[in-house]
């Protein structure tokens, strides 16, 4: 059977791009080389944090304001929460990178947003301790995505459609004339129309084109708050903090489990079929942290687990067709920050492979910026 489309990598971009093709009545295939909702990637985690005021550039925003779209529509569509927003905080200092591209984001799409003295912030959220030399943007949009949540949602609509999702089944190889792609499995080998590459940390094994990628190994942590009342999402936001030593982020405690926090970047570069285990001494830098900024977070070491960075060289994703074969779509390379950009990355992702282009601005993430 001759399919529309393949999708090679069923996370959260993969997922996404399998339903959004389905949904245009296409005959979808999605690959995936492990189980449906597995922890070996960058999809897992339990929460992840969503924003607007987009620091790391302005550009960002309007795909996040599709995405949001996206996040409530599917909640709508499956009954299942996805989506809680708590409000979030950037805090640094206020020449730093943090406050100010975040401000200059929400400034730019009229953002609902608030600057916060160290001060305002104590007031209003008791367990951060901000030095008088930082300062916080809130904006209230922020909040937290479930992502195991997200992915078997976008999963469980691709089938709804007609999309076939194939797990366990490891891509080898695949080739192009152009106007036909074949993609060899440890199945057997599949003939479709178009080509979608969401494998993540694989990418750098199935892309096939000039483009540096590095795999970093992060650790992130749950603890049990002293003042768990503290960190609850009524009282507690979202929150990333530029600091002299480099970034953290937090998420509060929902579902059951305790405060999460991680540092962002600084891990080191892995294969992803070889991933070291996490060691007990590994919760040293972020404890230092807490220490210092969120006393209160510094309690029993609840749980932790590893997730993949797949880092490009400027740290900014690739939406874009291959340079070589035009019903090939390289939909990868999020490096550390693109699970709450899934819902519209998976829109995007179907605009290429079935129009070559897409209505949404996403020209600054494509391949030519390399070039």
């Amino acid at each position: 059977m001759a399919y529309d489309a393949v999708v090679v990598g069923l996370g959260g971009a993969g997922s996404s791009a399998a339903y959004h093709l389905a949904r245009r009545r296409l005959r979808v295939l999605g690959l995936e080389q492990f189980g449906p909702g597995h922890d070996r990637g960058s999809s897992h985690g339990r929460t992840r944090i969503t924003r607007q005021a987009y620091f790391e550039h302005p550009h960002y925003v309007p795909l996040l304001l599709r995405a949001y779209e996206l996040w409530q529509d599917l909640q709508q569509r499956t009954g299942t929460e996805l989506l809680r927003i708590c409000g979030g905080l950037m805090v640094g200092p206020a020449t730093g990178a943090l406050v100010s591209g975040a401000l200059r984001s929400a400034r730019e799409y009229g953002l609902p947003h608030e600057l916060l003295s160290a001060a305002d912030v104590r007031a209003r959220f008791p367990a951060f301790r901000l030095a008088e030399d930082e300062q916080a943007l809130y904006e209230p949009r922020a909040g937290v995505l479930f992502p195991e949540a997200c992915v078997r949602a976008h999963q469980e609509l691709a089938v709804s459609h007609g999309a076939e999702l194939r797990f366990h089944t490891r891509v080898l190889d695949w080739h192009s004339d152009g106007a036909r792609v074949w993609v060899r499995t440890d199945g057997g080998t599949e003939e479709a129309g178009s080509l979608v590459l969401a494998a993540g940390p694989w990418m750098p094994e199935v892309v096939r084109c000039p483009l540096e990628l590095s795999v970093e190994r992060q650790v992130v942590f749950w603890f049990r708050p002293r003042r768990p009342e503290w960190f609850t999402p009524d009282r507690f936001p979202v929150f990333v903090w530029e600091t002299p030593e480099g970034f953290f982020y937090g998420i509060p405690a929902v579902g059951g489990r305790g405060f999460k926090a991680a540092r962002h970047h600084g891990g080191q570069t892995v294969h992803p079929d070889r991933v070291p285990p996490v060691r007990p001494e590994e919760a040293g830098w972020l404890r230092a942290q807490l220490r210092l900024r969120l006393p209160e977070a510094d309690g029993e070491l609840e749980d932790a687990a590893t997730c993949l960075y797949t880092n490009t060289q400027d740290e900014h994703f690739v939406l874009d067709r291959h340079p070589e074969f035009g019903n090939v779509v390289i939909c990868s390379a999020c490096s550390g920050h693109g699970f709450k950009f899934t819902s519209v990355v998976g829109e995007v992702a179907a605009d290429l492979a079935t129009e070559g282009a897409s209505r949404l601005p996403v020209g600054f993430l494509s391949l030519r910026r390399f070039q």
